[in-house]
C-alpha cells in the first residue's frame, strides 16, 4: 500500500487551498499559496498584531491524508526562521477543534520533519481543548499551515511535500 500523501508541485495540487486568516475575527494578517518556480508551494504573507489579530493559516478540504495506523506526518519544508503549525482537523466544517503540531524548520534550508500523532494538541481558536479525543487519523478531512504566536511581519515557508507514517 502507498502512504497517503499531499503533494505540493502543481497548480492543481494547490488549488484546493484557501486563507483563512484574522480578518475573521477584525485582524489584518494576509496569506496565500503560491507555487514556486523551482515547483514547490510557498506559504507566505505578512502577519500584523493590528486591530487584536496575529495568525495567517491556509488550508484545504481533503481526506488524503486519512488512513488507520498512521502513527504520524512527515513534511518536507524549507523554513525561514519562523515557528508554525501544521494543522489537522476531522471534521469539514469552517470552525471545530483543530489539532495542531508545532515545528520550526531551520533557515534556509529544506528540512524532513516527523510529526508524530502524540505531537498534535486539540485546540479550538487558539485554545486547548482538555476534554478533546484523541486524533483519529483515519477521520482527518481537513489540512493547514498556520503562523500565529505574535510573529509579526513577512513569511515564507516552503512545501514541498506531506506523508503519513505507518
Amino acid at each position: 500500500m502507498t502512504p497517503p500523501e499531499l503533494r505540493f508541485d502543481s497548480v492543481d495540487a494547490l488549488a484546493p487551498w484557501q486563507p483563512v486568516n484574522d480578518g475573521v475575527m477584525g485582524g489584518r494578517s494576509n496569506s496565500r499559496l503560491r507555487l514556486s518556480d523551482e515547483g514547490h508551494a510557498v506559504f507566505e504573507g505578512v502577519v500584523s498584531l493590528e486591530n487584536g489579530g496575529g495568525f495567517a493559516s491556509i488550508r484545504a478540504t481533503t481526506s488524503a491524508l486519512a488512513a488507520s495506523n498512521i502513527v504520524g506526518y512527515r513534511v518536507t519544508v524549507l523554513g525561514d526562521g519562523k515557528h508554525y503549525k501544521f494543522n489537522l482537523r476531522t471534521e469539514a466544517s469552517f470552525d471545530g477543534v483543530n489539532y495542531q503540531a508545532e515545528l520550526s524548520p531551520p533557515l534556509a534550508h529544506w528540512a524532513t520533519i516527523d510529526l508524530l500523532l502524540v505531537d498534535f494538541v486539540p485546540s479550538y481558536r487558539g485554545q486547548a481543548v482538555l476534554d478533546a479525543p484523541a486524533l483519529d487519523p483515519a477521520k482527518v478531512r481537513q489540512v493547514g499551515w498556520m503562523i500565529a504566536a505574535c510573529q509579526a511581519g513577512s513569511f515564507q515557508l516552503g512545501i514541498r511535500s506531506v506523508h503519513a507514517l505507518f
